[in-house]
């Protein structure tokens, strides 16, 4: 009890590197928001569905919170014992700086997969009148939306201070990339068109890699 006690005495809140990323974080969000909102608000509320229907994506979902929460936890922690510094070199506060505004332009890179699909709900789904999108960042890769996910969940480790977080932000990626393929096997069997899209555009995730 006096361990835990005095544990928690210790907490600080002087991570700034946390506040800039919750500061960036919110107002990027805002941003994002706002926009829709003011320019397709049926999209704005595909993007806020949360309840996915198929069983394999229920469980991806899980588990990427999992690595979510835990890399959050994790980088808290490294601020608090210092593993970054101990183990490996402290994160140069420019490389910290680097990372909150790559973060933060990440949610406008958004924007133009926005623009080009509009049924880019956040739940894997097909509606009736949805058309496959093949314009703009869909001319690069199939999933332009999860290109910036990966890219921009790598960044927050840094933007939080932490090298020892890295591999479970890459873990998360790894759990993205599941969700892509059995995401495109629904897309194959439910929306017209999607096969041959597929063809015309070879690579998934990386644009002339895979």
């Amino acid at each position: 009890m006096q361990f835990r006690l005095a544990l928690f005495r210790n907490w600080k809140l002087n991570f700034w590197q946390g506040w800039a990323f919750t500061g960036v974080k919110l107002a990027a969000t805002i941003i994002s928001w706002a926009y829709l909102y003011k320019r397709d608000r049926e999209l704005l509320l595909r993007r806020v569905l949360h309840k996915e229907q198929v069983a394999a994506q229920k469980f991806i979902i899980f588990v990427m919170k999992i690595i979510s929460i835990s890399t959050y936890v994790l980088c808290g922690l490294d601020n608090r014992f210092g593993w970054s510094r101990t183990y490996f070199v402290p994160v140069p506060s420019w490389l910290t700086a680097l990372a909150l505004v790559c973060y933060g332009c990440s949610f406008l890179l958004i924007i133009p997969v926005f623009n080009a699909n509009r049924f880019a709900a956040s739940v894997i789904q097909v509606e009736a009148q949805q058309t496959v999108a093949d314009k703009g960042p869909y001319r690069l890769v199939r999933h332009p939306m999860y290109s910036i996910s990966l890219v921009s969940w790598l960044w927050i480790p840094l933007a939080l201070g932490s090298f020892i977080a890295l591999p479970l932000a890459a873990l998360r990626g790894l759990m993205m990339v599941l969700r892509l393929l059995n995401e495109e096997k629904i897309l194959q069997r439910e929306l017209s068109g999607y096969g041959e899209y597929c063809r015309r555009t070879p690579c998934r995730l990386i644009p002339f890699v895979w």
